[in-house]
């Protein structure tokens, strides 16, 4: 199999998996052998999209495709944060937003975006770059498995100009991937993710990466890549972090809320 710009191959394999004190009997999952390519972690990953093999989907009785997970902040001294699965235990105030079924790319979780408010202006943004679509698959995701938030290119720049206008530094550079980068300290306005039902306002915190020697920062977020995801917006885990995320799938909603995540 693939994954990203890996292969993978191993055995398909079924054993009992107990989380915490619930047995799962006849669990499906893959024993991985050998991997070529970076973007496949060693120590595996955890399926918790739509798929049939997810865990998701093959614990749909004990947990009623119900989940949660809380993502720290990458400065987090315990960087442990948490997962809850089932209905039991979410959080009761929380804003929700529906969630969408795109047949295109059916395992993901789509919603939908109506706009985005770089501190109290909403930005100009064609309606094109966040409609959905699902006959093309466009639209927008929350993916925990993507660090930085990508935007399709004419979304990305009318959010990255309007954010480079209230910075309002002359010199701006670039590191990596990230075209919207500093060398002396700024204050980033708040960056508001409007969606159908529910607004989430992301302050600085989870707006910023900084170099390693601390000396240059950056707006973390890029445009989207020039393959099959450039119609695709991706929430990612960064902007999530330190909030609660909830995916109600039965009741086709996602819901979000500020947490400190430990």
């Amino acid at each position: 199999m693939t994954y990203g710009s890996s292969s993978i191959a191993g055995n398909l394999s079924r054993d009992t998996v107990v989380l915490a004190t619930d047995p799962i009997p006849s669990y499906t999952f893959g024993c991985l052998q050998k991997t070529t390519g970076k973007s496949v972690p060693q120590q595996g990953l955890l399926g918790l999209g739509r798929g049939p093999l997810s865990l998701l989907s093959q614990t749909q009785q004990l947990y009623k495709s119900t989940f949660s997970y809380c993502l720290p902040s990458f400065r987090s001294p315990n960087f442990s944060g948490s997962l809850r699965l089932g209905p039991k235990g979410q959080p009761i105030r929380i804003k929700y937003t529906q969630l969408l079924k795109n047949p295109r790319r059916p395992s993901l979780y789509f919603v939908n975006l109506i706009g985005i408010r770089v501190g109290r202006r909403v930005v100009d943004i064609p309606p094109k770059a966040l409609a959905f679509n699902p006959s093309t698959g466009a639209g927008t995701i929350f993916d925990s498995g993507t660090v930085f938030t990508r935007l399709v290119e004419p979304a990305y720049v009318a959010v990255r100009n309007a954010f480079r206008r209230r910075v309002k530094v002359a010199n701006v550079t670039s590191l990596g991937g990230f075209d919207t980068c500093y060398t002396v300290p700024i204050v980033a306005p708040t960056i508001t993710f409007m969606f159908t039902g529910m607004n989430v306002t992301l302050p600085q915190e989870n707006l910023l990466i900084h170099s390693t020697a601390g000396s240059i920062t950056c707006l973390a977020m890029a445009s989207a890549p020039d393959n099959v995801n450039s119609v695709l917006n991706v929430i990612a885990n960064m902007q999530q972090q330190n909030h609660r995320v909830l995916f109600d799938v039965p009741n086709s909603r996602l819901g979000v809320a500020r947490e400190r995540c430990t």
